[in-house]
């Protein structure tokens, strides 16, 4: 599909979008009430998440922003993009020769400052030095989505075990065994709530002796998602005024990179 405008980099490609429109197409092409392309609705909200304007500050190119702000309310309201991210990481596991759904886990946070918007949710994260929004992540061992949740910046890590536990076992149908995380979810708390989900947790320690920066083995796959999420300057602050926003707007950065995949391995079929 062309469009009058310009293209920019943030786009969905041919291919891209032949996979995500089952999962965007809420009602009919041909409901009377439709006056703009999902697919531009689409792109203009990768473009605010990529790029990290506001609202209002959307191109003119694309649809007005208060149109595309309330179809993603309705997405994000519908869960297309927590399908659409389960469904991707099946089709990416399966062509790196792997099961469907993973056995091992592995958890992480970060804090991210708070904006006047955000501020009044936010929290202080003593560990961190920042008062913001926390956003717990777990991926599976090549690095994509499993669950993601977001509490303000003062709640510790062990005390979202729990919730982040049910949904890495919800996401993978119970088979998720073992979790890698890092010192900072040491201790009882944490581990008696992964283990009421069925969930060892592998703590991997730093080495005593150590000098400048360590590449922890499996830990450094949780951090390399984190830096895919930073690329997308839209989350590199929290300036959200819902917690849900930000933990879907993530959601969303992490469906584009796996699309992105999926469309290459299907190219090369």
């Amino acid at each position: 599909m062309t469009t009058a405008r310009k293209p920019y980099p943030s786009d969905v490609s041919d291919d891209e979008w032949l996979l995500v429109m089952p999962y965007l197409t809420l009602m009919t092409e041909t409901a009377p009430q439709r006056e703009h392309s999902l697919r531009e609705l689409f792109n203009a909200l990768r473009y605010v998440i990529r790029y990290g304007i506001a609202w209002r500050a959307m191109p003119n190119d694309f649809p007005p922003w208060a149109a595309v702000y309330q179809q993603a309310q309705r997405w994000m309201a519908a869960g297309c993009f927590e399908a659409l991210a389960q469904d991707l990481r099946v089709l990416l596991r399966m062509a790196s020769g792997r099961p469907p759904d993973p056995t091992a886990a592995i958890i992480d946070s970060r804090t991210l400052r708070s904006s006047p918007e955000g501020g009044t949710r936010a929290g202080y994260d003593g560990a961190k030095r920042k008062r913001g929004s926390k956003v717990h992540l777990a991926v599976d061992t090549l690095g994509h989505l499993l669950a993601l949740h977001v509490t303000p910046g003062d709640v510790g890590d062990r005390t979202a075990v729990k919730r982040l536990a049910a949904d890495i076992q919800d996401a993978t149908g119970d088979t998720a065994t073992l979790a890698y995380v890092d010192q900072g979810y040491t201790g009882d708390v944490a581990a008696n709530a992964a283990a009421a989900e069925g969930i060892a947790l592998h703590v991997d320690r730093l080495p005593e002796a150590k000098r400048g920066f360590v590449l922890l083995p499996r830990r450094w796959v949780v951090e390399r998602s984190f830096a895919w999420a930073t690329r997308c300057r839209r989350l590199v602050k929290d300036y959200e005024r819902y917690a849900a926003t930000l933990a879907s707007f993530h959601v969303i950065a992490f469906v584009g990179y796996m699309l992105k995949h999926v469309a290459q391995i299907m190219q090369g079929a």
